[in-house]
């Protein structure tokens, strides 16, 4: 097997691979320090938590090795409207009930004249809010869950984690420019590629994590690409990092603009910093003014752009080519997906692993499977900008004036009318996700389950103001998350003589 690029994407599928396979195949990865690396993906979601343990990383030494820090949400301010802000907070609300989720009683309440918003409920986002962390997996003998966390990262320090632990356990590095794939004339799917200077590597199976340009995906095999663009405008980005900024704070924050928005990912070293944006209605001057306007600290370095194309290769396997990263397609950062992508593209291939060669019924489930997974999270994207009320500027106008796929209106018909959510098999966001982000948008569910009336309004009071009790109890307890990151960071000690 040949992984095509390295970076964050290349080393995640030589690690996992190697790591679950072991001596089943022969791994190579061919990338050259000639081609930098987007290396925008700082920030993730919980289940990189999955990916480290799978890989059996301690999780201080990660800490330590990446300069990571904790990331218990996603902050969006002025998205529905000027002036609002919400989270995205990872874990569990409240305490759900059999067959009835919390937020069908919280609705249950607003209509009863309590004023608590959902955020209330959320140990999340009240740790969060504090600038709070510590490890919990759940409050007073099992009464709530715990804080659930993914991590903030310098992606370029995690390739490195990345590499140095697949070539210990024997993934060959090649260093080289690739200048051509050579096709089979009687299969059409690549058989090598060329490096420059001389020198060809040969493969049964490639992997293509060239990023944007695709180089076996599409350059060799003309796959196609789908194009998102009409849904989601924004076209291109810039970024850069600052200097570093009290409080350390737990969470990402994603702040609209007339013309986009931006994220900001604090690190232990530094904050990342970037500015997502439509062309249309910004240009590239215009936006790295706003940019540098907008930072927290002195920058450290000149902002650096990032065209790019929402969308997704129309098949993410072709012939022997599976495509992982941004070779697969890209989703913007607003949810922090792509190294989610990147993980659980290598995953579903390690399920649909060949045996005795590659058959055309195993590619096509791949695809399958891949193609709901980036139109699950296309839509959840779509939301939060179809879903607004800002006046202020066309780009948020043109927003709100897109019709949005019938799958997504079909998930906002059901939640306004009935609070009711579902989670498709397999999708990646949660009934809590949609509800938050929903809610937070200005989307007011106007009834609610018949079972959140099971109980009389004296228990809805003891039910509410119980859960609350509970998780400020939890938050008090905690230390900051500066310390519990200094604590990760401490050296190890030295093994007694």
């Amino acid at each position: 097997m040949v992984v095509i690029g390295g970076g964050t994407a290349g080393w995640i599928s030589a690690a996992l691979l190697v790591k679950i396979l072991g001596n089943a195949l022969k791994i190579t990865v061919v990338e050259s320090e000639q081609i930098g690396t987007i290396g925008v993906g700082e920030a993730t979601i919980p289940p990189i938590l999955s990916l480290n343990r799978a890989l059996g990383f301690d999780e201080a030494d990660f800490i330590r090795a990446t300069r990571a820090t904790i990331k218990l949400g996603i902050e969006f301010e002025h998205w529905g409207r000027i002036g609002a802000r919400y989270m995205h907070a990872f874990g569990s609300i409240g305490k759900d009930f059999p067959f009835c989720g919390f937020h069908h009683f919280w609705t249950r309440s607003l209509g009863e004249g309590r004023r608590e918003a959902l955020w209330d409920y959320s140990l999340n986002y009240q740790s969060a809010k504090r600038n709070r962390f510590a490890p919990l997996e759940q409050l007073e003998i099992g009464k709530l869950p715990g804080l659930v966390h993914a991590y903030h990262f310098d992606a370029g320090l995690y390739a490195a984690y990345l590499r140095a632990f697949s070539e210990r356990l024997g993934v060959r590095r090649i260093e080289g420019l690739i200048t051509h794939a050579n096709l089979d004339p009687a299969t059409g799917g690549v058989q090598s590629v060329q490096l420059q200077g001389g020198g060809e590597v040969a493969g049964d199976l490639f992997i293509d994590c060239s990023g944007f340009r695709g180089l076996l995906i599409e350059q060799a095999l003309n796959t196609g690409y789908e194009d998102w663009s009409h849904w989601l405008p924004c076209d291109r980005a810039l970024a850069v990092a600052c200097e570093s900024a009290e409080p350390l704070a737990p969470y990402t924050r994603a702040i609209a603009h007339p013309g986009g928005w931006q994220w900001r990912i604090p690190l232990q070293h530094r904050t990342g910093n970037g500015l997502v944006y439509c062309s249309k209605y910004l240009s590239d001057e215009e936006a790295r003014a706003l940019l540098l306007a907008n930072l927290d600290a002195a920058p450290l370095g000149e902002p650096r752009p990032i065209p790019f194309r929402t969308g997704r290769r129309t098949r993410q396997w072709n012939h022997n080519v599976v495509s992982i990263g941004l070779a697969s397609g890209f989703l913007e950062p607003l949810e922090s997906t792509s190294i989610h992508l990147i993980q659980s593209g290598v995953i579903r291939l390690i399920k649909h692993f060949p045996h005795a060669g590659i058959t055309p019924a195993e590619i096509d489930e791949y695809n399958r499977q891949s193609q709901a997974e980036f139109e699950h999270i296309r839509d959840f994207l779509i939301l939060h900008y179809w879903q607004n009320d800002r006046p202020d500027s066309e780009f948020w106008r043109e927003c709100r004036n897109r019709e949005p796929p019938p799958s997504l209106q079909q998930r906002i018909e059901l939640f306004e009318t009935t609070g009711k959510l579902f989670r498709a098999q397999d999708e990646l966001f949660g009934e809590q996700a949609w509800q938050q982000v929903m809610i937070g948008q200005g989307i007011m569910p106007r009834d609610y389950h018949p079972l959140a009336d099971s109980l009389t309004t004296q228990q809805l009071d003891e039910l509410l103001d119980g859960v609350r009790a509970i998780i400020q109890r939890a938050v008090d307890g905690m230390g900051s998350h500066r310390q519990f990151i200094e604590r990760c960071c401490r050296p190890a000690a030295a093994p007694i003589a």
